[in-house]
């Protein structure tokens, strides 16, 4: 989906050049080429190299390590920027490291801050990344030159492109985007185990439908995310279950003052997300 969507965006804005799509699915390729996304495809990425300027890494977390030290021989003298889209930035950095002993200068790790539940070609929309930002975490050994060609095609899909450490992205997705996702899993997986029959769903109302819509997404994909970001994850999730802790022992108390302020405190904190989203979009 997201791959699909960076071409189907790129299609849309009249890109002149080629996109060229690998996949271990033939099928996925097919599709994509039926669609109009690619040229041409192969599940071998290898295949696919030559002329091309920029790839862009689209699968699960644990495999971007790798993947980059088998392109690595066929992409150094060859003037071709690899990026990624992972949601962890530092397992794949600190794996490059220790299987290449060196950050390539033409590695650029970077990660759109667009994701759905959805999953393969079929949910390419060129719309995807208007208005949303796409965080590039360039090291001090990344030639800037790649770091703008990267950031160029971002833009071209309507993305702001912002630059941070990889430590910074790391923590801030843990808390924003991987902890949502571990809460939404985790209560999903509750309930289902409590009822086999899963009769309780059909009492759900909009809240739990819009909460829980992410525990859709992807086992592999967030498999990966949660165990490549764990530091920053199980930090995050430290301070959720502080937050939790005082929660109960409200109710558990009785203390209606200490609940009205947690619920206040949140309900500001999300009026002013809501704004900042509105500025984003506007």
């Amino acid at each position: 989906m997201i791959g699909g969507s960076l071409a189907a965006a790129l299609k849309q804005q009249g890109y002149p050049g080629v996109i060229r799509g690998s996949d271990v699915r033939e099928e996925e390729l097919v599709l994509g080429q039926q669609m109009g996304l690619i040229d041409s495809g192969d599940t071998d990425p290898l295949t696919q190299l030559d002329g091309i300027s920029m790839i862009v890494l689209c699968v699960p977390v644990m495999a971007i390590g790798p993947l980059i030290e088998r392109l690595a021989p066929h992409v150094a003298d060859r003037d071709i920027v690899v990026t990624d889209v992972g949601s962890s930035k530092s397992v794949i950095r600190d794996a490059v490291v220790a299987s290449m002993g060196y950050l390539p200068s033409w590695l650029v790790l970077g990660h759109p801050i667009s994701g759905a539940e959805h999953t393969g070609v079929a949910a390419a929309d060129p719309e995807r990344y208007v208005a949303h930002k796409v965080i590039l975490t360039p090291e001090l050994q990344t030639a800037e030159r790649y770091v703008e060609r990267v950031a160029a095609v971002w833009e071209a899909a309507g993305a702001e492109v912002v630059t941070m450490s990889v430590e910074r992205h790391d923590d801030i997705l843990a808390r924003t985007s991987h902890l949502p996702h571990l809460l939404a899993f985790s209560l999903v997986d509750t309930l289902a185990r409590q009822d086999e029959g899963l009769d309780i769903f059909r009492y759900a109302a909009g809240g739990f439908r819009d909460f829980t819509r992410i525990a859709g997404s992807d086992p592999v994909m967030w498999r990966d995310i949660f165990l490549g970001n764990r530091d920053a994850v199980l930090s995050a999730l430290d301070d959720f279950e502080a937050g939790l802790a005082r929660l109960r022992r409200a109710i558990e108390e009785g203390d209606a003052e200490s609940l009205h302020a947690i619920f206040q405190c949140a309900s500001q904190a999300r009026h002013h997300f809501q704004t900042l989203l509105n500025q984003t979009t506007s």
